[in-house]
């Protein structure tokens, strides 16, 4: 079986599944990314790079269509190059968020086409228009309407489609919910786990203990669709009312989703200037190796984990599986895997007072909450890397997982409950 995966940033979300079906007898794995991609080890990619950008003439509203054509017409060169060389493949797995299959289905108008569907944009309701510090104008809210004209052909384009959560899921149109399954990648949840043993050193040469008081937080980048803002404002209350606490905070300069501050170079400078604090006790170690990310997690007491309503990151799931005790934001993504009181803990997104107090309380009783961390740990495991690519083969060797959308998991009914449950009812 011949299965092409195509993404601009390949590997991407298909790291594990393109790896697990390369060892596969019988199945031949091939990937197409930009000029850019990473890339992964045992899997041939081919690389392509638009001729040109999108014309700064065209109309902002369009501009991202037309460099979606652009992508679209370069990966459409590779496949029908391919296509002379007898290539064929049975099935193509494909983010198509940059436009790399408009036009897949001029080459091999019989294979089987699967997208990832991994967010179908709305100008009030979800992301956009969500944080009044923020506020969208009319020009953003058109551009945005505009921006699904692609999704809305690769909805139509492919043959079935993936979504990695329920909420993701209800985002798109109702006419094409029924060919998007909900199956997440997975998470290696084996290769985590709590540990009360674990040290991490600091830059600074300190050595910080699973069992001490330490905040964490953890995000690609630092900014505010992530919560960074909310998060630093809380900081002030939380090291005066806690003198002892720590703060670990890792993540980039730059962003991942939103813009920079239009005056300053990065939204830490920015917040340092707004809430001066103590970085003796607050530690950015920037973007960091994987091994010392986990042992971030493992000596965490409090685990804060804030999104806009939008993709959820795999770090929340990684933090439950370390044992961590999660204070998460009362939104619509991060409700789908943490319920309040008994695998973690909400707080309004934009409350940092009641965020802080949170905090203080966690970890002053930190020994209250050992059923949370049990629950979130148990909760984590429904996306254990094991599942996620059993149902991606499953999908893609069988051509179909389970029927449609499979309803959202219940929460197991386990003994445990969080004995502060009621305190933040």
């Amino acid at each position: 079986m011949k299965v092409l995966f195509i993404h601009q940033n390949f590997p991407g979300q298909f790291k594990h599944i393109a790896q697990h079906l390369a060892q596969q007898p019988g199945v031949e794995v091939l990937a197409i990314g930009r000029d850019t991609a990473p890339g992964l080890p045992g899997v041939r990619l081919l690389r392509y790079k638009p001729h040109r950008s999108a014309n700064a003439g065209t109309h902002p509203y369009v501009r991202t269509f037309e460099d979606a054509v652009l992508h679209g017409q370069e990966v459409l060169r590779l496949l029908l190059g391919l296509k002379r060389k007898g290539y064929r493949p049975d099935v193509i797995v494909a983010h198509p968020g940059w436009g790399e299959t408009l036009y897949a289905k001029e080459a091999f108008p019989d294979t089987r086409l699967i997208h990832f569907c991994e967010f179908y944009y709305h100008s009030h309701g979800a992301d956009a228009n969500f944080d009044p510090e923020f506020p969208l104008d009319v020009n953003d809210a058109a551009r945005i309407r505009s921006r699904n004209a692609l999704h809305l052909l690769n909805l139509e384009n492919c043959d079935q489609a993936i979504t990695p959560t329920h909420w993701q899921h209800s985002l798109h149109p109702a006419a094409y919910r029924d060919k998007i399954q909900v199956i997440h990648e997975g998470i290696d949840t084996a290769a985590l786990g709590p540990d009360p043993q674990a040290t991490l050193q600091l830059p600074n040469g300190t050595v910080l203990r699973a069992g001490m008081p330490i905040v964490t937080y953890v995000a690609r980048n630092l900014e505010p669709y992530r919560g960074f803002h909310s998060f630093m404002r809380a900081l002030p209350q939380l090291l005066k009312q806690h003198p002892t606490c720590q703060v670990v905070i890792v993540g980039g300069d730059g962003v991942s989703y939103g813009s920079q501050p239009k005056d300053a170079p990065n939204w830490r400078t920015k917040l340092l200037a707004e809430s001066p604090l103590d970085l003796n006790r607050v530690h950015f170690l920037g973007k960091v190796p994987y091994a010392t990310y986990k042992k971030v997690l493992q000596v965490s007491a409090a685990h804060v984990y804030l999104t806009y309503p939008f993709v959820l990151s795999w770090s929340l799931l990684e933090a439950m599986a370390s044992g961590c005790l999660i204070i998460g934001s009362d939104t619509a993504p991060v409700r789908e895997v943490i319920q309040h009181g008994h695998n973690g803990l909400l707080v309004d997104f934009f409350d940092s007072a009641k965020l802080s107090e949170t905090l203080i309380t966690a970890l002053n009783t930190k020994s209250d909450f050992s059923a949370c961390t049990q629950n979130a740990w148990r909760s984590a495991q429904q996306f254990s890397l094991s599942q996620g690519l059993n149902n991606y083969q499953q999908l893609i060797m069988g051509g179909s997982f389970g029927g449609r959308v499979k309803p959202a998991p219940a929460v197991e009914d386990f003994d445990l409950s969080c004995a502060q449950q009621a305190r933040y009812s």
